[in-house]
């Protein structure tokens, strides 16, 4: 019995001695497995931290050399500039040269591989030859070589660039991508690890509890298992709520969600989505995001951006898309890869939302803009290109006097009084489209303003474009400002040339009286009516037709061709301006235009225009100008003005004291201010304006005429103090200033039978 109580307690002993064994081994390999796993993942934390800053550093680099390289980057930019010639691409490009240098510099000091270097080299070296292209650029510029030429000679061949940043992009890709393979492999091999010493300790541990106790153990799993499947239960319940938290304001989103499969099928949309594209869950679930294609985005963008996301990338863009009504949307996009666990790209999200609105605010804005640039220009070269055009015109009349009647040279002078004529014509419009002219109607004959239009569009318009003008009575006389009219003509037949192109083809011109039309034409087949503003009080009408033999216009051009700054011709062939001048001057007439077109029916355009009663025949330029003797003070700053002037009244009988300096004219009025009989002054002048002549001649002498000649329309000409005071505006044809300067003569002597015999001699001497 001893010798068995001692074997109990010598077995009772070993148990205790391999129990306490079996616990020590389990804790020292646990605690050897656990540092020897905190080790290893040390290892990866400190590999990891160290692969991401430099992967981080190395993509902010390349997105910032893309972004300089890119479209409204340095190469943007420069072509930019040499193409149309604006400071504004050029400052824009030397700004970002900086940056650009910068993020080399750095990226290259952070010691890149071999073939990060060689891609390096070649994107600098084409971006330094853009550089060393910027002179040739700037002289191009100032001394206004050719486009073609400059192009030639400032031409970069950036494809080697551009290849080298994919290649940029492609070796960083790798190599974040080899990285983070390999880091994940460590992970899992250190999850392994870390599970396999959990479970030997785990077994260690059950076979020393065994020893030790098998109900307490079992006791104490019996607790930890309930303890955590009420905790399980808790996060579960938690998780749910969070889910239908999501989903609601996933569903409620004020921007469409999509999410996708990684093929491309749809498996979810929000409710937004139904409501902005009109297509019910139903009809989209299973389809793809291309039924939403307008056809604005090229199939090559759609390429790369899924070769983007499947690299693990977001995405971000805007499409032109489709409802299903057909009517289009702007839609600003993010699309993003879903990944699961394990890293694995399972489901594509996209969120966008509507930005319709936005970019047509932004349309209406840079119309508006853009007006107002053109405003601008108008009123700035207005003064100096009439003042040219007036000494040009007064000149040319001068040598048609001299010139022998119905010979070549008087011919080859018409021809050239017409051409500046025509851009008198050109600055009229600028004028008028910036609504700094106001329109003046006067009684015009139809079948001569057509006729002098012709002969100026013959000299512009291609040999392969004939003319076919029908004009069904050659008195028919309409109330329109001839400008107007000759603008509108100009637009209109250059358009229908345009559109003929270099096939054969016929501009076909007609004019027939006609009843008021009808608002409405009730007619499928009928033109449209694109701009309205008939006058009520007028039942006598004219059409007038413009129409073309070329390839026509489809629907939604034709409804957008009166629109400024809308052209479907290539950049830098068309501003699309001259359109949209036909529809403001045709209100300024107050006409209607109505479009008749469509694909392969050509184009015929058609102005309602108010009659009046006939003309009677014009006189022509042999019947001479009213002439006189009187002695007049001339005042003008520009020397060729005062030549041109001076010439022309001397010709006419007149005696003229001629200034281009207003203060010394103003002195040699005020010597004797009984001597002259009339001022004829500019308005626009640097040391003394035209309003502060008439005030010092007024205050000299009150009753002395004063005419006014000047390219700037006065927006009140009654406002200038006085009485007879006339206003010329330049360039002013020599006819219209010889009699509205006998005009105010006559007016200011009160005698105009007086007048009349002054001008019968003035043609005798002066024909």
């Amino acid at each position: 019995m001893a010798s068995l109580a001692a074997n109990r307690r010598l077995r009772s002993v070993l148990i205790v001695v391999y129990a306490v064994a079996l616990l020590v081994s389990t804790v020292l390999l646990g605690l050897y497995l656990g540092l020897e796993t905190n080790r290893r993942l040390q290892a990866i934390k400190t590999s990891w931290v160290q692969f991401s800053e430099e992967a981080d550093r190395k993509g902010a680099w390349i997105s910032e050399i893309r972004g300089l390289m890119g479209y409204g980057g340095i190469i943007h930019n420069f072509k930019n500039y040499v193409l149309r010639k604006d400071d504004a691409y050029l400052e824009r490009l030397e700004e970002q040269l900086v940056p650009f240098h910068a993020t080399m510099r750095v990226y290259r000091e952070s010691l890149p591989a071999g073939e990060e270097r060689q891609a390096l080299a070649t994107i600098e070296g084409t971006i330094r030859r853009y550089e060393e292209k910027i002179p040739i650029a700037r002289q191009a510029d100032r001394e206004n070589w050719p486009v073609t030429e400059t192009d030639r000679l400032v031409k970069v061949d950036d494809t080697a660039a551009i290849a080298a940043l994919v290649r940029l992009e492609a070796i960083w890709t790798a190599k974040r991508d080899d990285a983070t393979r390999d880091i994940v492999t460590a992970v899992g091999e250190g999850e392994r690890l870390i599970t396999m010493g959990f479970l030997f300790l785990f077994a260690l541990g059950v076979v020393a509890l065994v020893l030790i106790g098998l109900l307490f153990a079992l006791l104490r799993e019996l607790q930890g298992t309930v303890v955590r499947l009420t905790e399980e239960l808790a996060e579960r319940r938690r998780a749910e709520q969070a889910e239908r938290k999501l989903s609601r304001a996933i569903e409620q989103s004020p921007a469409t969600i999509i999410i996708t499969d990684t093929d491309g099928r749809i498996e979810y949309v929000n409710r937004k989505f139904e409501t902005l594209t009109e297509y019910s869950r139903a009809e989209v679930i299973g389809e793809t995001p291309r039924m939403l294609r307008s056809g604005n985005t090229a199939d090559e963008t759609y390429r790369r951006l899924r070769l983007q996301l499947l690299s693990g990338k977001e995405w971000r863009g805007i499409f032109r898309n489709r409802k299903k009504s057909g009517e289009h949307y702007w839609v600003e996009t993010t699309i993003l890869p879903l990944k699961d666990d394990d890293g694995q790209i399972i489901n594509f999200i996209s969120a966008g939302e509507d930005i319709t609105e936005k970019r047509r605010a932004r349309e209406q804005i840079a119309r508006v803009q853009k007006m107002e640039a053109v405003g601008l220009l108008a009123g700035g070269i207005a003064h100096d290109f009439n003042n040219i055009l007036t000494s040009i015109l007064g000149n040319l009349h001068l040598a048609r006097l001299d010139a022998p009647r119905d010979g070549s040279l008087d011919e080859e002078l018409e021809h050239a009084e017409l051409a500046a004529k025509r851009a008198q014509g050109l600055v009229k419009q600028l004028l008028t489209f910036a609504r700094r002219q106001p329109a003046t109607p006067a009684r015009l004959r139809l079948a001569e303003a057509i006729e002098e239009d012709v002969r100026l569009l013959r000299a512009s318009i291609p040999v392969n474009v004939g003319f076919d003008v029908r004009i069904a009575d050659p008195d028919i006389t309409v109330m329109v400002d001839p400008s107007h009219l000759n603008q509108v003509m100009m637009n209109l037949c250059r358009n229908a040339a345009e559109a003929i192109g270099t096939a054969k083809g016929t501009i076909s011109i007609t004019a027939e009286t006609c009843d008021r039309p009808d608002p409405d034409p009730g007619d499928a087949d009928a033109a449209a009516v694109l701009v309205d503003s008939l006058p009520a009080d007028s039942d006598r009408w004219v059409r007038l037709s413009v129409a073309d033999d070329g390839p026509g216009m489809p629907e939604d051009v034709a409804g957008r061709v009166f629109e400024p700054f809308y052209s479907t011709k290539p950049v830098g062939k068309g501003t699309g301006l001259g359109l949209s001048m036909v529809a403001t001057l045709a209100r300024e007439m107050g006409s209607r235009i109505t479009l008749k077109t469509g694909p392969g029916e050509g184009a015929t355009f058609s102005l309602y225009l108010p009659q009046c009663e006939a003309l009677a025949t014009a006189e022509s330029r042999s019947a001479g100008l009213p002439g006189g003797r009187e002695r007049l003070l001339l005042i003008d700053d520009e020397v060729d003005i005062v030549s041109t002037y001076r010439r022309i009244l001397i010709r006419l009988g007149y005696q003229v004291e001629a200034y281009t300096e207003p203060r010394v004219a103003m002195a040699a009025f005020a010597a004797v201010p009984g001597r002259f009989d009339a001022v004829i002054t500019d308005m626009v002048m640097p040391e003394m304006s035209g309003e502060e002549v008439v005030e010092e001649v007024r205050r000299l002498r009150p009753d002395c005429p004063v005419l006014i000649a000047s390219a700037y329309h006065p927006e009140s000409p009654g406002e200038i103090a006085g009485p007879h005071v006339a206003f010329l505006e330049k360039p002013a044809d020599p006819g219209h200033f010889a009699r509205t300067l006998r005009g105010l003569l006559d007016a200011a002597a009160g005698n105009t039978d007086s007048a009349a015999a002054s001008d019968a001699e003035t043609r005798r001497h002066h024909p």
